[in-house]
């Protein structure tokens, strides 16, 4: 009872000083007890300031009722950092802005939740940039960064954050501000002088020498001979000495052009031991990493390991002169220079994403950071690496080493057993021995995220006894009540406690899916996540899809992130309380868009589309569902028994007064129009027409074309262009003799009961045909077929021999009539890529199908945002609008006249057609059209 009034009081206290949000409530702390550490704590609370003067004024509540505060950044974290018992300052929502850049004196000014990569956008019109750049570079803040210390890809050329600050305005706990800057102590807490210069001489020794040395409190900047430099001293500090609310860094000069050379060896050792011996030539950076985390080569030279090494010039000429210099001098098995920034992109993606993708080895089996980011003196990082390797076969672990070998720093994630009593006494004993191995070879238990709760235990075996205490009372110094990040650096929690998965279930889970992947547990499935973030990347790289609903909102809640941490929390039960039933978890998927894109643009394959499908399957099981998934969600039956009357249908929705009152009824947003019938259904054509067309000679002659519900219903036009093009590539198609359906509608809307009725009646009648080619045009029930047929249906091995029958119109012509020579169309397109091929069937056949016939330009990324049933749902129609505004429309929009608008999806092209006015056509289309000829092609807008 008292503690309940505690926290009301607090409630409230904090309400009547804050402009800010003050969240209380399940989902905000929810969402905030883990980063993208093994670490979980509980907070009471989160406040999102909106100025520096909120950040204030929490902490002096939060310091008047005796509860800790932790500030989060991105919440990349690593260590355990950003995690807390007490109140999260959430510095993201609103301290965004870049207060000033000043191109002359090339500083920036910022608040402590700038995103790094608009920090630097806002840079290069001026030829600057950001020295430091982690690998989260397009969601981690600056804020984060002066945290952790963090450093990145480019220290080698820039340095550390550290490096790159020149001063900071803090808040402390209690909420007085103090502005430190390199040369004078006037900024310091009391007694702070004194300290430092009663300890010179262990200041002075006390350190190791190396360019990545991230681990502990940086006191020797505060030596005489260092300035003394107070903001370089709060670098790193994790969040325990007080809250940055301005920063004012250093930008330097970017390259005009760069190159990338990329080296191969036989190992990670042997490339770790050429690697300083490139540092002479001045590269931009050096970077490994070993064959286990390439999940696809992408034009990498031979080698067991690689080094990626970029140089810079004022011209492409110059930067590809030293990369191909660094070429000649090195000694590899095998190298290449790339000089074009479509295929450095794609190389540094592979490196990028190692973060992710180094959490699964390459049997599944999972793997975990906690030593992510030693670092040694780069001469020892072979003998290092060596050592390291030796230590884990001793320990009968697994991983696999990559990062920033040019500055002795190793990221490696190791396939700890966290989940169980023994396996958590093994994690300790391994730290506890690679601690001694690191200090042994001059290291740093931390080389770039730091020692939060995962190292800072072990920093006496590092820096001894008398220097940690020295740590303790420099934190004293600050933040004298200990309000400030307890438990982190200073004084620090066990590094085998409040690990995140204690809470979760110890057996599985009952559930409909068969999470092939994650041992058909979907406790593992929801463990994928482990935080990094990516889906929160505010501008998609190129392509990618994830995660529209966060681009449209911007909050965690309606990210992957933020939606596997609230499945994580509905498992533990100890925030989310009410299990399958949670309104909080129904209310964060209800913005999925079901996409698919988590599966393929996040590192480690988390598939939200499948979780929320899974999600709504328990929970309205018994219960009443909403009118859309009786609509909506049962679209073939409705579609099937609407089909005779198709006219009498599509003039009634034409009728206003009856239009309103239907899809009100229905779930659907006014502002949606009720898509057009087909008058003749897809099926009816093709059975008039049978026994026509191509004479069948050969087994090889025939292929089956799926009648998809969206097809079928209402654009039969794209199945008869694509029965036009199989036909003048010497093919007969056939179709199933009864009615068949994918289930799409009912697995989007979680009637996965009826989806697998639906399935299994399905595979009944496809009969003999099981097996042979299937040609599906709607992407969305290709991807069906091809990943949730045998995922629900995971004992029945007719379910995989279909799945694995499906091909896209583009695949099938390209792997079963490789010699037909399509026609040339010579025209430009614009459009989109469907976000379901994009994440589950690739696109890569569609594009050298385009380029065989002339139809030139790329297809955006990004999703439609109406998305089947989603767009049409009532409370969606904003978000809709918006994911469509982010790529597709402006893509359309800008495109030259006369283009044809590409669109394979038939969410996609009514999306166009209702929000732009454009008739947008399947690629079938486009080269039925090309068959009669150049004068048979009108403009497609």
């Amino acid at each position: 009872m008292a503690e309940r009034q505690d926290r009301t009081a607090l409630v409230r206290a904090l309400g009547s000083a804050v402009r800010g949000e003050v969240e209380f409530g399940t989902t905000a702390r929810a969402l905030m007890t883990m980063d993208a550490s093994n670490y979980r704590r509980v907070p009471l609370g989160v406040v999102a300031p909106r100025d520096a003067d909120d950040v204030a004024a929490a902490l002096a509540v939060c310091r008047a009722h005796a509860v800790p505060v932790v500030p989060r950044g991105g919440g990349t974290s690593i260590a355990g950092q950003a995690t807390g018992t007490g109140v999260v300052l959430d510095l993201t929502r609103h301290l965004g802005k870049i207060v000033d850049l000043d191109a002359a004196s090339r500083t920036a000014v910022v608040q402590p939740g700038v995103v790094l990569d608009d920090l630097r956008a806002a840079a290069a019109p001026h030829g600057l940039t950001f020295g430091p750049d982690p690998s989260t570079h397009s969601r981690c803040t600056l804020g984060g960064m002066i945290g952790n210390n963090a450093c990145g890809s480019h220290s080698v050329a820039w340095g550390t954050t550290a490096d790159n600050v020149h001063a900071l305005t803090v808040a402390r706990y209690g909420g007085d501000t103090l502005r430190l800057a390199r040369g004078r102590w006037d900024g310091a807490p009391a007694g702070l002088r004194e300290l430092v210069g009663s300890h010179l001489a262990l200041l002075r020794t006390g350190f190791p020498e190396l360019p990545r040395r991230i681990s502990g409190y940086a006191l020797d900047a505060l030596l005489p001979e260092c300035g003394p430099d107070l903001a370089r001293a709060f670098c790193g500090s994790e969040g325990t000495l007080g809250v940055m609310t301005e920063a004012t860094v250093r930008l330097v000069e970017a390259p005009g052009s760069r190159a990338l050379a990329v080296l191969g060896y036989a190992d990670e050792a042997a490339a770790a031991e050429a690697a300083p011996g490139l540092l002479p030539y001045r590269p931009l950076t050096v970077e490994g990493m070993a064959a286990d985390l390439v999940r696809e080569p992408a034009g990498l030279p031979r080698g067991g390991a690689w080094l990626f090494v970029e140089t810079g010039g004022d011209t492409p000429a110059e930067a590809r002169a030293h990369a191909e210099r660094i070429l000649r001098v090195a000694d590899a098995v095998d190298g290449a220079v790339v000089t074009d920034a479509a295929g450095q992109r794609a190389l540094w993606r592979i490196r990028e994403d190692a973060s992710g993708t180094a959490t699964r080895m390459q049997d599944g089996s999972e793997a975990w950071p906690g030593w992510e980011d030693c670092a040694v003196p780069p001469a020892r990082l072979g003998p290092y690496l060596r050592d390291f390797r030796a230590l884990l076969t001793a320990h009968g672990l697994r991983g696999t080493p990559y990062g920033h070998f040019g500055d002795g720093c190793i990221h490696v994630r190791i396939d700890f057993d966290l989940l169980s009593g023994d396996g958590l006494a093994r994690f300790r004993r391994f730290s506890e021995e690679l601690a001694a191995l690191v200090v042994a070879h001059g290291g740093s238990l931390s080389g770039e995220h730091g020692d939060g709760q995962a190292r800072a235990e072990l920093l006496p075996r590092m820096y001894g006894d008398e220097l940690v205490a020295l740590f303790g009372r420099f934190k004293d110094l600050w933040d004298p009540d200990g309000g400030m990040n307890p438990g982190i650096l200073a004084r620090p929690a066990r590094l085998d406690e409040n690990i995140r998965f204690d809470v979760l279930p110890k057996r599985p889970v009952d559930v409909t899916f068969g999470y092939p992947h994650d041992g058909g547990d979907f406790t593992g499935a929801v463990r994928r996540c482990v935080g990094v973030a990516k889906c929160r990347t505010a501008q998609p790289a190129g392509t990618d899809v994830m995660c529209p609903s966060f681009r449209a909102t911007g909050e965690e809640a309606h990210s992957t992130r933020g939606r596997a941490r609230l499945l994580h929390e509905m498992l533990a039960g100890e925030v989310v309380t009410d299990g399958w039933r949670s309104k909080e978890v129904r209310d964060a998927l209800d913005l999925c868009l079901s996409c698919k894109g988590c599966r393929s643009d996040c590192p480690v394959g988390v598939d939200m589309a499948t979780y929320k499908a899974e999600f709504l399957h328990h929970h309205y099981r018994g219960r009443l569902r909403p009118a859309p998934h009786y609509v909506m969600g049962r679209l073939p039956q409705w579609l099937r028994l609407a089909a005779p009357v198709a006219p009498v249908l599509n003039a009634l929705a034409r009728i206003s007064p009856l239009a309103v009152p239907a899809k009100r009824m229905a779930g659907i947003t006014a502002e949606r129009t009720i898509p057009v019938l087909a008058g003749e259904t897809f099926t009816r054509w093709a059975r008039k027409r049978r026994g026509r067309g191509t004479v069948i000679l050969s087994t090889d002659q025939v292929v089956t074309v799926w009648p998809d519900t969206f097809t079928n219903h209402l654009s039969p036009e794209v199945g008869k262009a694509a029965v036009r093009v199989l036909e003048a590539a010497g093919r007969t198609a056939l179709y199933p003799e009864r009615r068949v359906c994918c289930g799409l509608t009912y697995v989007s809307t979680g009637q996965l009961d009826k989806a697998r009725r639906v399935m299994r009646r399905t595979l009944d009648r496809m009969g003999f045909s099981l097996g042979d080619p299937l040609v599906v045009l709607e992407p969305s029930c290709a991807a069906t077929l091809r990943t949730d047929l045998p995922e629900l249906l995971p004992d029945d091995p007719r379910a995989a021999e279909l799945a694995g029958s499906v091909r896209t119109l583009a695949q099938y012509l390209e792997e079963y009539a490789p010699d037909w020579q399509p026609p040339r169309l010579n025209r430009r397109v614009a459009g989109q890529t469907h976000c379901h091929q994009h994440a589950v069937l690739g696109d890569a056949a569609e594009r050298r199908l385009r380029e065989r016939v002339g139809l030139e330009g790329e297809l955006s990324g990004g999703c439609c945002g109406l998305a089947g049933n989603f767009g049409f749902e009532r409370g969606h129609w904003d978000v809709s609008v918006a994911c469509a505004e982010e790529q597709l429309l402006p893509s359309v929009r800008g495109a030259e006249p006369g283009t044809d608008i590409l669109a394979d999806g038939f969410s996609c092209r009514t999306q166009l057609a209702q929000l732009a006015g454009v008739r947008a056509r399947h690629l079938a289309e486009l080269l039925a059209e090309g068959l009669d000829g150049p004068a048979a092609h009108p403009s497609g807008n």
